[in-house]
């Protein structure tokens, strides 16, 4: 399919579900609808967080697309301030909703409405400039999540002269070809936007909404970790594969390399049960490589699982369920209760959840 023959519209002309002056949840705000027993596991993953930066073990929190759109931005973004994590991680649309919250105030589109006539996900300005970063930031030798990052903190994007990149192709194609190959796409790129050298302006409406752009404002690695297709922006022209493949790597090699330190650490998932779990074993199963060519093991850690469904299971204790029982086929839980150390699930809605964490850290510091 060519791309460049799809109708794309602007983005203003969406129609959207969740708006940043309305449904932005303050980190003040009361959680409700917890049990006993989740508040009791809040309680102890707060300890664990707590003395685990206290002995400067790697602190994770993983997160689904649904966490930005039910409004938890401004408690992530409190959470890095206050530097409680180490590390945050999503998926591809988390970066998307993420970006158009940052970008105009709203977010997340009627997906049956918009497929029957023929424009989910065809919008221009996330197509376009969340590609362009990404294009961008390939070259730059930035990862997913610090390439938007860096365009959302900036306000735009600096755009090379096309000269600039011939040059350090003819300079450097035998000494770094994997950037010399950036550089030709990036080249390609702009001849066929035509794009003109120099910074290009892109205005943010709510920049303090984007924890992207608050987490490379902290230091703190914010990756992102897509799936080819999974997400609205493959659908515009301006994507390339090699670009996302350039970027998604190094937010991966990021990742495992935040997991080498998890010996008494947490991780720590949210609503994410496919990325979370599967990007999590790979990396767990390279860092213990990593960890036993050199007579140590990682060990210790703390594994907690938030989401909806409910789960009577004890997977410490039990081991793994037959494959007749429904707790069978929570394959996150299967997945993290592989991973040694200790796994902890809580069946909570993600903004009550984060809500109790975060005060109950801030009322322990």
């Amino acid at each position: 399919m060519d791309r460049l023959k799809l109708l794309i519209k602007p983005l203003a002309c969406r129609k959207n579900k969740v708006y940043a002056d309305r449904d932005m949840i303050s980190p003040d705000t009361a959680p409700k609808n917890l049990s006993e027993e989740a508040l009791k596991a809040i309680k102890s993953l707060a300890d664990d967080i707590i003395e685990a930066r206290e002995n400067k073990r790697s602190v994770m929190l993983t997160f689904g697309a649904h966490t930005i759109k039910n409004g938890m931005a401004p408690t992530l973004i409190a959470m890095l301030e206050r530097g409680f994590f180490t590390h945050y991680a999503t998926n591809g649309a988390g970066i998307i909703h993420d970006w158009e919250v940052a970008y105009q105030g709203r977010t997340s589109e009627d997906v049956r409405a918009n497929v029957c006539k023929g424009e989910f996900g065809t919008w221009e300005e996330t197509g376009f400039y969340l590609n362009l970063a990404l294009n961008v930031g390939a070259w730059q030798g930035l990862g997913y999540g610090e390439s938007v990052g860096h365009m959302v903190f900036h306000g735009g994007l600096m755009i090379p002269a096309l000269n600039e990149l011939e040059a350090f192709t003819l300079d450097n194609y035998h000494i770094e070809p994997g950037r010399v190959a950036a550089a030709m796409d990036l080249c390609e790129v702009i001849r066929r936007f035509n794009l003109r050298p120099g910074f290009m302006e892109i205005r943010h409406e709510y920049p303090q909404l984007g924890i992207q752009s608050a987490a490379l404002r902290f230091g703190i690695p914010f990756t992102a970790h897509p799936m080819f297709g999974h997400d609205i922006i493959y659908t515009h022209p301006m994507n390339y594969g090699a670009s996302v493949g350039r970027v998604a790597e190094r937010d991966f090699l990021s990742f495992a390399d935040s997991v080498t330190n998890l010996s008494g650490g947490v991780y720590l998932s949210v609503g994410s049960a496919v990325m979370s779990p599967m990007v999590f074993e790979k990396s767990m199963s390279m860092a213990q490589n990593l960890a036993l060519q050199n007579r140590k093991k990682i060990s210790g850690h703390k594994i907690y699982v938030v989401d909806l469904a409910t789960s009577n299971w004890d997977w410490n204790k039990q081991g793994e369920p037959p494959m007749d029982n429904p707790a069978y086929y929570l394959r996150y839980c299967k997945t993290f209760s592989r991973m040694g150390g200790n796994m902890n699930y809580i069946t909570a809605d993600n903004r009550d959840f984060l809500l109790a964490l975060y005060q109950r850290l801030i009322n322990s510091n």
